[in-house]
């Protein structure tokens, strides 16, 4: 099959967290499968990554934007004229459908709340290309421009719905706010996310002397946006109900991840007024081998979200060893609680409870700790890769 995934954001750009992973897994399998794959999406900067990239990124200039052919996947980068937070706009958008759309049977758009999907959908119902949708946790909004994605759906989500042949949810949790959300249920296909598991691991301990962290501290990690949304401020509080030290064990925070919205600031300001600077470090964004050193020297990873349609970074965690605490908004969550991690609510109070549980005296971390690669042995990506190729191929094969 000839197959065209839309993402705004998509590799080298990994700052933009799960999206552009998820979609270069997902494109990348479907090409070790022996279809063709093509990724289209914005530009955020391709010509600044070419000269600053180890290794080498071995892209050229297209008629549409740069070109990397990369792993099986051709990815075109459309030029950016115009850019808001995730948001861009791209006009060669038109001219890519006009002159290449028609070499695909069928097209899957991931991400809501960007001009790129509508824009591929619309051409999509015009030459009769069916086309997938996956809202990749954008369909609920919960923190922030309310008024603009209210108007997003008024102008273009309606119909970005109502064209799609099948809509993709990662979690029951997903599908059940699509279905209340007015998704007819026939259209909702349930697939998970995976994990991309590294071919050699870091040493043990590179992350803890790379910044300065004993080797004896319990180490807890928050990796992933510093966004409203993930809630670290939750966790930070949660930390602050903890004693300074367990089994005579300093308690050591890290946070990992870009800023956004200016949590960092609220975050370290937070920090300063509860005595807690100095047991708690950001180190920015991490990635590749660096992300996984984190995961591996980490006691527990800790992901409070509000609402996360999976949870890509707690699988990425548990398929290092390292068990996690969710909340029970996360997607994820069914597939971890007891077996790899801790579930719990979405509250300062309990999250402290769980984390005192985890690092504290009883067997509660090395049962979880045990249980990661069980979990991490039915998480990976083969499944989901699989139910995108029978699901392409049915839509692909109806008639028009």
């Amino acid at each position: 099959m000839r197959i065209l995934n839309v993402t705004e954001t998509y590799a080298p750009f990994l700052e933009f967290g799960g999206p552009p992973v998820k979609v270069r897994a997902l494109s990348e399998g479907l090409a070790r499968r022996g279809h063709t794959v093509g990724v289209l999406t914005a530009d955020w900067g391709f010509e600044k990554r070419l000269q600053s990239e180890t290794p080498k990124i071995a892209a050229e200039r297209s008629p549409f934007g740069w070109r990397n052919n990369e792993n099986g996947v051709q990815a075109i980068y459309l030029p950016t004229w115009f850019r808001y937070r995730a948001l861009s706009w791209n006009p060669a958008v038109k001219r890519y459908c006009r002159a290449r759309l028609q070499n695909f049977d069928v097209v899957h758009i991931f991400g809501l709340y960007d001009l790129l999907g509508p824009a591929v959908a619309g051409a999509c119902c015009v030459r009769k290309i069916p086309y997938v949708l996956e809202p990749i946790g954008m369909f609920v909004p919960i923190v922030r421009n309310f008024l603009l994605k209210s108007f997003y759906h008024f102008a273009w989500g309606r119909r970005l719905f109502e064209g799609a042949s099948a809509v993709i949810a990662t979690s029951d949790q997903e599908a059940k706010e699509l279905a209340a959300g007015g998704v007819p249920s026939g259209k909702i296909v349930l697939r998970r996310n995976g994990v991309e598991i590294p071919v050699s691991w870091p040493e043990p301990g590179a992350f803890r002397q790379a910044h300065g962290i004993s080797q004896d501290a319990k180490l807890i990690l928050f990796l992933g946006r510093l966004s409203a949304k993930k809630s670290p401020d939750l966790l930070l509080q949660a930390f602050a109900e903890l004693p300074a030290d367990l089994e005579g064990k300093p308690l050591q925070l890290v946070f990992a991840g870009p800023d956004e919205g200016g949590m960092r600031a609220q975050l370290e300001e937070m920090a300063a007024q509860l005595g807690l600077r100095t047991r708690i470090q950001f180190v920015g964004p991490i990635f590749d081998g660096n992300k996984w050193a984190a995961y591996r020297d980490a006691d527990v990873f800790v992901l409070p979200s509000q609402n996360e349609n999976f949870g890509n970074t707690a699988a990425e965690a548990v398929a290092a060893g390292t068990p996690v605490i969710v909340t029970e908004q996360c997607g994820i969550a069914p597939l971890l609680a007891n077996e790899a991690g801790l579930v719990t609510r979405h509250d300062s109070a309990a999250l402290s409870e769980a984390l005192a549980q985890m690092l504290g005296t009883g067997q509660t971390r090395a049962k979880l700790e045990a249980g990661c690669a069980k979990v991490t042995s039915r998480l990976g990506w083969e499944e989901p890769v699989r139910e995108m190729e029978t699901l392409y191929a049915r839509l692909a094969s109806q008639p028009t």
